[in-house]
């Protein structure tokens, strides 16, 4: 399991956590809300806590 900070616009931390989840290698467990960054109005962070999908071979 990973622990990632994301640090960018509302839009940006949003759309890339849409590839997140749909990546098939790559399992979401947690995104938390988006929280202004201290002494801008431009700028958030989300933590995200992601993992290793077990998928068979093929």
């Amino acid at each position: 399991m990973l622990k990632v900070r994301l640090m960018g616009t509302k839009n940006d931390i949003t759309w890339f956590g849409k590839i997140l989840k749909r990546n098939p290698k790559i399992e979401v467990t947690e995104f938390s809300n988006l929280y202004p960054n201290k002494g801008t109005k431009k700028f958030y962070r989300a933590y995200v806590e992601v993992s290793k999908r077990n998928i068979a071979e093929k």
